[in-house]
């Protein structure tokens, strides 16, 4: 990923969008502590996306062709 991109801050609409998530899931999870890392800056969330590549990249579905 180009790095200007991976430093980029994303709210939670745009971070629900760039992984066809609905913005209301992104919320059930912060508050079920659970999904992506998140942080809150100025009282809004915000979401880094090579933290989010990070986390969508944790657990492979693993398939016979994987190796």
């Amino acid at each position: 990923m180009n790095e200007k991109l991976s430093k980029k801050v994303l709210n939670s609409t745009e971070a629900a969008y760039l992984y066809g998530l609905s913005p209301g899931t992104l919320a059930n999870w912060r508050s079920s502590k659970v999904g992506p890392p998140y942080y809150k800056l100025r009282g809004k969330v915000a979401y880094f996306v090579d933290d989010l590549e990070k986390w969508a990249r944790q657990e492979p579905v693993r398939t016979r062709d994987s190796g």
